[in-house]
């Protein structure tokens, strides 16, 4: 599959997804230090916030994918949701009160359910199963490139504002709202997806018809998240050896853009090989990553595990959103990356609640060692699975 042969609408709404990015980005790097130095806020808020903001994304995934099945069109739901991330953007650089914060921040997390899985949905719907690995690797590989560029602008933006949040927060906006117009206008749709027709997507007859096949993927999906937790882990590993603040930075950056540069050609890669194979691969990876991670006594050796979990990125998301596609009914898709969204959502919570508390417990050894135990047994379950 060669870039041409990808139809022009899954490259504007890679386009679309990183400039939403830039903006989301450029404002989350920067909000906790402005809620506690501008705002005033505990630690303790700052948490309550960003949980509220990301259990709140989870639930509205699955509402929004079965809305778009129901009413059989994917774009108009997911503009929807760009538009609520964009018209909140501004409201943080306004805000007065962590009221305010509070409200923008869930309001932006709601457009990001909104639009998440009607978007993969759309994704699905505009390809044809033989380029669907290029497509979302495509994607997702745009997306990650907001999201290295989104912080790195922010930054820069900080120096030369002398520190403004709130300048740097209203010039997020810009991006955000060409995300929203490169959609409405650059994105085509296809005429027929196979809607529901009026019936209940999430009905038990419907969600009966996703089959054994999907519902492997979503069992899957979770295992996977168990073993691959938050990124912050990441950084607090690299702040741990020695790095200095100003450079830790870094170590997101390093893992993005890894991330950003493998994702398209794994995702050209799984047009051809098998898919499961693939995803055994990244598992070795994940692996590998972090048994470097465990025994990491030095910050190079750092951004070599995180270099490595940014290529089992790369090499996984955009599969698993391509499994998605395969196993789930064209009519009932929107309902299929809901789902799958929610319960790995949930699996990805409760693996970083597992890995702070080994951490404080145990040591950032032992929480990555763990990590490695859960992916070595996700592999073994693939490797037992394919010799039965």
């Amino acid at each position: 599959m060669s870039e041409r042969r990808l139809p022009r609408s899954i490259w504007v709404l890679g386009f679309v997804s990183m400039l939403m990015d830039v903006s989301s980005e450029m404002i989350h790097s920067l909000l906790p230090l402005f809620m506690v130095g501008t705002l005033g806020a505990s630690a303790a808020l700052v948490g309550l916030v960003e949980g509220l903001a990301e259990a709140t994304a989870l639930v509205v995934r699955v509402f929004s994918g079965a809305w778009s099945d129901y009413v059989g069109r994917r774009k108009q739901v997911a503009a929807f949701g760009y538009a609520l991330g964009a018209f909140t953007k501004p409201l943080f650089a306004l805000a007065p009160t962590m009221g305010v914060v509070l409200a923008a921040r869930l309001i932006d997390r709601v457009g990001k359910g909104v639009r998440a899985a009607p978007r993969d949905a759309l994704v699905a719907d505009i390809v044809p199963q033989s380029a669907r690995g290029a497509a979302f690797g495509l994607r997702q590989a745009l997306d990650t490139v907001g999201a290295v560029l989104g912080p790195l602008g922010g930054a820069l933006l900080m120096l030369w504002w002398a520190n403004d949040f709130r300048a740097v927060f209203l010039l997020a906006a810009v991006p955000a709202f060409l995300s929203l117009a490169l959609l409405v206008w650059g994105v085509r749709e296809p005429e027929h997806i196979g809607a529901v027709a009026g019936d209940n997507p999430v009905s038990r007859a419907n969600l009966r018809q996703l089959g054994r096949s999907y519902w492997s993927v979503v069992a899957f999906g979770a295992v996977f998240e168990l073993a691959r937790f938050s990124v912050a882990f990441l950084v607090l590993k690299a702040q741990q050896v020695g790095m200095s603040i100003s450079l830790v930075p870094l170590v997101m950056a390093v893992m993005n853009i890894v991330y950003a540069a493998s994702a398209y050609p794994f995702g050209l890669l799984a047009d051809r090989a098998p898919r499961s194979l693939l995803l055994m691969i990244g598992l070795a990876v994940l692996i590998a990553s972090d048994l470097v991670l465990a025994s990491a006594a030095a910050w190079p050796a750092v951004l070599i595990g995180v270099a490595l979990w940014g290529i089992h990125m790369g090499m996984t998301q955009g599969l698993l959103s391509a499994m998605v596609a395969d196993a789930a009914p064209p009519r009932l898709r929107g309902t299929a990356y809901g789902v799958f969204n929610l319960v790995s959502g949930c699996a990805l919570l409760a693996a970083s609640v597992i890995a702070g508390l080994l951490w404080d417990r145990f040591g950032s050894g032992f929480t990555f060692y763990a990590g490695a135990a859960f992916a070595f047994l996700a592999l073994a379950g693939m490797i037992f699975r394919r010799a039965v």
